[in-house]
């Protein structure tokens, strides 16, 4: 952790408030986050101003993509942009992972590694999801981006997925928890028939890339980490057309698809859980 943001934990206390009620919910038997996942204004001013400059690239992302074009220019498109904008970009070399940022077409769930190899043809559907570092602080987002003449099944899988998200920050409200989110957005998936994917879900993030809490996208109500205003976390809903089933790609030991061959859409917004509900800070 760097010092300036290490020395913001001791500057801004959490709110009296706020922790009398954290500490009765401990005694309750409730999960309550420690109190460096909570984190500090000056903390969410610098996630936000990361959350700025990824936005900015993945609305660069959505000017220049087209029908031909390779994944790996994608990669060249958030690499530059990010250096550019005196940022890095968090996942290369991240345990090992080789490119920039993650490009996932049709069956690939996550994860997805760009290739000059791999292009994109006309009806794809393909998530990009970027993360950026920025004086320290992580933002991180990824959005469905539907190229040239799209199926009607892969628009509705599209936009029932972004609907997944919108249900699941609604229910991200302060002294909820956890479970409460992946209740919502599951209910809903199921409603139209289509799978949850169990196996990834989102994250705390801001000051590291992963933190806790996971946040899973099929849960059960009241269950899990309670959700406390300062608290920077993803939600990131993968929806699979058919079964909820996922494999990983044995040869790059990255790439997560689908089990049984059919489409999947993701995406995903950094949100601060607030006084009053939540607040998006990269999309």
């Amino acid at each position: 952790m760097l010092e300036h943001i290490k020395k913001i934990f001791e500057e801004e206390p959490i709110p009296t408030s706020v922790k009398e009620k954290m500490e009765e919910l401990k005694r309750q038997g409730k999960e309550v986050p420690d109190d460096e996942l909570i984190k500090r204004p000056s903390h969410i001013e610098g996630i936000r101003q990361a959350g700025f400059i990824n936005t900015a690239v993945l609305d660069e992302v959505g000017k220049q993509i087209h029908v031909g074009m390779s994944t790996q220019e994608i990669d060249d498109i958030v690499s530059s942009f990010t250096k550019n904008a005196n940022a890095i970009c968090a996942p290369l070399h991240y345990e090992g992972y080789p490119k920039s940022v993650c490009t996932s077409i049709n069956q690939e769930v996550c994860h997805g590694i760009p290739s000059r190899f791999k292009k994109l043809h006309d009806g794809d559907i393909v998530n990009v999801d970027c993360t950026t570092i920025y004086n320290g602080y992580y933002a991180d987002a990824s959005r469905m981006f539907m190229v040239g003449n799209v199926s009607e099944s892969r628009r509705k899988l599209v936009e029932e997925t972004k609907k997944c998200l919108e249900i699941g920050m609604k229910a991200a409200k302060p002294w909820a928890t956890v479970g409460d989110i992946g209740y919502a957005i599951s209910e809903y998936a199921h409603s139209k028939g289509y799978g949850v994917v169990r196996e990834l879900g989102g994250h705390g993030v801001g000051i590291d890339f992963h933190e806790d809490p996971f946040v899973s996208h099929i849960a059960k109500k009241n269950t899990g980490m309670v959700l406390v205003p300062g608290m920077v976390l993803t939600i990131e809903p993968m929806i699979n057309a058919g079964k909820a089933g996922v494999l990983l790609d044995a040869y790059n030991d990255w790439t997560v698809y689908t089990v049984d061959g059919k489409d999947s859409a993701q995406w995903e917004h950094t949100i601060v859980i607030t006084d009053t509900g939540c607040e998006v800070l990269t999309y």
